[in-house]
């Protein structure tokens, strides 16, 4: 058997309607508006839709870590819509559940990068910090990069945010055999 195995993941969710007071959850972190932000920059913090908390660098990674070991997907792993196991899950409780049935499964995650693809939130004054907060749920260093879309598509019009992960895991005997 290999030593290294890869993964990829995607996620896309559409931001929540103007007003809903979601949380805006991503890459790990809670973006929340400056204190006496009007009601424009205050929309710019609304929260992203889904039946966790939407953060879809956080489903992403966690498709990539299942996919490189072969053990499915996040639909097959948390379930599917309001009532499933995974319904108002955090990102990354959802990603240290992933870990832990992964090593059940005998892998173990050895490296990890998230591309987050969305205007916003900018992610570059949190970068390190989302790094880390991903890096600990994971067990491994993660890191993340960000981009636009220069207008294009959804990500473009400012209607979602997307991710797109990859994701290296080791069986558990080739750590312990080297």
């Amino acid at each position: 058997m290999p030593t290294l195995l890869i993964g990829q993941g995607f996620d896309a969710h559409r931001f929540a309607a103007p007003g809903s007071c979601r949380p805006l959850w991503l890459a790990g972190l809670l973006w929340s508006a400056p204190a006496g932000a009007d009601a424009a920059a205050l929309a710019q913090y609304e929260g992203i839709e889904g039946d966790s908390d939407g953060d879809v660098a956080a489903h992403a990674l966690i498709d990539a870590l299942l996919s490189a070991a072969g053990l499915g997907d996040i639909g097959a792993l948390f379930g599917v819509g309001a009532g499933a196991r995974g319904a108002g899950m955090h990102g990354c409780a959802m990603l240290r559940e992933t870990v832990s049935f992964m090593r059940e499964h005998g892998y173990e995650p050895s490296s990890a990068s998230v591309v987050v693809i969305g205007n916003r939130p900018r992610l570059g004054s949190r970068r390190a910090e989302a790094e880390q907060a991903l890096s600990q749920a994971v067990g491994c260093r993660v890191s993340l990069t960000a981009t636009t879309t220069d207008h294009m598509g959804f990500t473009g019009r400012g209607e979602g945010v997307a991710a797109i992960a990859n994701a290296l895991v080791r069986p558990l005997q080739a750590r312990h055999a080297a």
